[in-house]
C-alpha cells in the first residue's frame, strides 16, 4: 500500500546508512570493545548479515552467547535492543502489535455521549476504531518504525525453537521484506530496517522457509583462551590462578555426558561466587559448596562427586 497510509508511524526523513564497521577484523574489534569475543567465523557471519542486510540466524546449545551476540551488535551500531521472547503460544498480539479495546470503547463513548450535538458523527462507523491512535505496537513493529535518520534497532528473537511452527510462518514476510501487514491499516514497511538476530537451541527444528531468509552460523563452546578472556573481561578483579584453574575445570567438564552442560555465564558466575569467598585455588570442598552457581541440575552435581572431582582437579 503506497502513500501515507503505508508507512503508519514513521518519520519522513532522508535515509542515513548507520557507521557499521568496514571490515571483519574492524567488527571483531568493535565487539571485543564491548567484552565480546567473536571468532573470526562468527564475526565474518555478523559482518554479511549487516552488509547484506539479512537477518543472522544462530544456533547452538543454550549459555554460548548467542543471545549476547545482539546485545553487543546494539552497542556497536548505536541502536536499542528489542528483545521479543520466544514460547509456546506465541501469538500476533504479543508479537507485533494489538489494538488497545480500552481507548476503543472510551472512543465509543464519546460518540454515543456527542451523537446529539454532532449529527456528523452518525456517519462513522466502526473503522473509526482501527487507526494508528489505537494500535498498540509490540517488538516486531516497535523495531520496523525506527526511524529513518537514527541507527537501526536491533531486533533479537530469542529461541525461535520454543515458538510453534505457525509463529514461524508469521515471521516469514517480516523476515523477508521488512514489512508488516495489518489488515485493517495496510502494509507498514521499513524506512530502516532492524539488525535482526534470531536464536534457538535446536529443541526442534526451524523450517527450512525461515531457513533460507537468513544467513547461519553455529556457535560453539568457546575454545579455553576465549572463555578465560571471557572471564577476564567480566571479572576482572579476578585473582590469575584461579581464573585459570576455574577455566580449565569447566573444560573438562563440558566433556562429561551431563544433563545441562554449564555456559559461559555460569562460568562467570561460579568465579565471582569463588572470589567472593575470598578463595584462590580450587579445591574438593570449596567446589563442592559451590557448584550450585555452575550446575543446576542435582544429577550433574551427583555425577561429578567423589572421585571425578579429584580427577577434574587434578594437575
Amino acid at each position: 500500500m503506497d502513500g501515507p497510509s503505508a508507512r503508519h508511524g514513521i518519520a519522513e526523513a532522508e535515509v542515513t546508512e548507520p557507521s557499521l564497521p568496514t571490515s571483519v577484523d574492524a567488527l571483531q574489534g568493535a565487539l571485543a570493545e564491548v567484552s565480546y569475543f567473536a571468532e573470526e567465523n562468527l564475526a565474518t557471519a555478523i559482518f554479511l548479515a549487516l552488509r547484506l542486510g539479512k537477518p543472522l540466524l544462530l544456533e547452538g546449545e543454550p549459555g554460548v552467547g548467542k543471545t549476547a551476540v545482539a546485545s553487543a551488535l546494539a552497542e556497536v551500531v548505536g541502536g536499542p535492543l528489542i528483545r521479543l521472547q520466544c514460547y509456546e503460544g506465541l501469538d500476533i498480539a504479543s508479537a507485533a502489535y494489538e489494538w488497545s479495546y480500552s481507548r476503543q470503547l472510551l472512543h465509543i463513548r464519546r460518540q454515543e455521549l456527542g451523537r446529539q450535538d454532532d449529527a456528523d458523527t452518525n456517519t462513522q462507523g466502526t473503522g473509526d476504531l482501527y487507526t494508528r491512535e489505537f494500535l498498540l505496537p509490540r517488538p516486531l513493529l516497535q523495531a520496523l518504525e525506527r526511524p529513518a535518520d537514527q541507527a537501526p534497532a536491533v531486533l533479537l528473537v530469542d529461541e525461535l525453537d520454543r515458538a510453534d511452527e505457525e509463529f514461524e510462518a508469521f515471521l516469514l514476510e517480516m523476515l523477508s521484506e521488512f514489512q508488516l501487514t495489518i489488515p485493517e491499516l495496510g502494509t507498514i514497511r521499513s524506512d530502516r530496517p532492524p539488525i535482526v538476530v534470531l536464536t534457538s537451541n535446536r529443541t526442534r527444528e526451524v523450517h527450512d522457509a525461515l531457513r533460507r531468509r537468513c544467513l547461519y552460523h553455529w556457535v560453539d563452546f568457546p575454545t579455553a583462551e576465549k572463555e578465560l578472556r571471557i572471564l577476564r573481561a567480566k571479572a576482572p578483579g579476578l585473582d590469575q590462578r584461579l581464573a585459570d584453574q576455574v577455566v580449565s575445570f569447566v573444560q573438562q567438564l563440558r566433556q562429561d555426558d551431563l544433563y545441562k552442560r554449564p555456559g559461559v555465564a555460569e562460568t562467570v558466575d561460579w568465579a565471582l561466587a569463588l572470589d567472593v569467598l575470598n578463595q584462590q585455588e580450587l579445591t574438593p570442598d570449596n567446589v563442592s559448596r559451590t557448584l550450585g552457581a555452575l550446575l543446576k541440575f542435582q544429577d550433574d552435581v551427583a555425577r561429578i562427586q567423589g572421585d571425578r572431582l579429584e580427577r577434574l582437579l587434578a594437575p
